[in-house]
């Protein structure tokens, strides 16, 4: 005999609109705490809910969100991603500049990404959408307009769609994703490389947004081949847009600060880094990502990227962010092959400890690497004892 809860399950499907919302109502609950109940009859459940994405606001809308929250198992997420009826019908609701639950649907979609049928998306050809978001009959291009022209509501007032960032990273692990962010749009549509739409927002005011923009960024980073593009200034130009996220309104020496790329260059007083530290992570990462060539390393070192990662190390308390910081550095100190070289850079590990209790004001601060002779001298003891943890670990 079915239990109350299923026979709940059971009124998604309902003929009467009231008894349909109360049913969707009052299953989002469960939808986190026992997915499993949407499961029974061969996903039955399932197909109800996909139906309910076109049905009256509230309706969709809770129907959309038990959607987002089960689609974390792996069999609810194939039974969706590779519907590719359903997957057309999200699309042309989301492009949609009246669609009421955009938010909630660019999460959806951002979940389903990490099925790998959704690199469809890359060659899906899609009916026109309106004139004001783009001229492409491409899926992703689609996307990628929305995300850019719909930015703060500007697109559909009841929608930002930041969650597409999420899409757009799950996307960048693949080849062929990979492949779509770097190649130029045809001139038909704007001619401008993917990518070069996306980095603007790595400073914009949304979490959400920076987060999945950083992601983005550092998967296509693995593109070793693209990292040429990647560090001209004609083309990608990728360095300021990962830079300016970890600098703050620290001072450096003026034989720094001259040679820094002009954007890093006399910022104002109440610059602050990125506050997300996962953010911060995810810059520092792919920098290291860019040090796998030889002309990468010589530029990192040429424009002063150490004192901005100093800083970095030195200014923001998280494990993880000073962990990727001292790889990076690590990597730069390295003399090339057949060569020795004083890069200037001193390890930052063997000095976290004794920095994060000073003052954090902007000359000290500046300093701290070039003058730590002195303080080395009367704490060598201490330096002795903890030899362990200030070992300088080859990457």
């Amino acid at each position: 005999m079915p239990t109350e809860l299923e026979e709940l399950v059971e009124f998604i499907s309902h003929g009467n609109t009231q008894v349909r919302q109360t049913a969707v109502e009052n299953l989002v609950p469960f939808s986190l705490s026992q997915p499993e109940i949407f499961k029974t009859n061969g996903l039955l459940p399932i197909k109800d809910l996909k139906l309910l994405v076109r049905d009256y606001e509230q309706i969709a809308k809770d129907a959309i969100t038990i959607l987002i929250n089960i689609s974390t198992d792996r069999e609810v997420l194939e039974n969706i991603a590779s519907d590719k009826d359903f997957i057309n019908i999200l699309l042309g609701r989301i492009t949609s500049p009246s669609e009421p639950n955009a938010n909630l649907l660019a999460m959806l979609l951002a979940n389903l990404a990490k099925h790998d049928s959704l690199t469809s998306l890359l060659t899906l050809t899609r009916p026109l959408p309106p004139s004001s978001l783009a001229s492409s009959t491409t899926a992703i291009d689609q996307l990628l307009d929305l995300f850019v022209k719909g930015a703060d509501g500007t697109y559909n007032p009841a929608a930002n769609y930041d969650y597409l960032s999420y899409l757009f990273a799950d996307l960048a692990k693949h080849p062929s994703g990979r492949a779509y962010f770097l190649t130029p749009a045809p001139q038909t549509h704007d001619g401008v490389v993917p990518l070069c739409k996306l980095t603007v927002f790595t400073s914009h005011a949304s979490d959400v947004r920076r987060k999945g923009v950083a992601s983005t960024i550092k998967n296509v980073g693995f593109e070793t081949a693209a990292h040429t593009a990647f560090l001209a200034e004609d083309e990608i130009n990728i360095l300021p847009y990962l830079l300016l996220p970890l600098t703050g309104n620290e001072e450096y020496d003026e034989s720094e600060m001259l040679d820094m790329l002009p954007e890093l260059q006399l910022l104002p007083a109440d610059k602050r880094r990125d506050s997300d530290h996962g953010v911060i992570q995810t810059h520092v990462e792919t920098l290291t990502l860019l040090t796998t060539t030889r002309e990468g390393r010589d530029r990192l070192r040429e424009i002063m990227v150490y004192p901005v990662i100093r800083e970095t190390h030195l200014r923001v308390e998280n494990e993880d962010v000073r962990e990727a910081c001292d790889r990076l550095v690590q990597v730069l100190m390295r003399d090339e092959e057949g060569e020795e070289v004083d890069h200037g850079m001193v390890s930052l590990s063997s000095n976290s400890r004794r920095i994060a209790d000073k003052p954090q004001n902007g000359g000290g601060a500046g300093s701290w690497a070039r003058g730590q002779v002195e303080e080395e001298e009367e704490e060598e003891k201490e330096e002795e004892e903890d030899d362990d943890d200030d070992k300088i670990i080859e990457v």
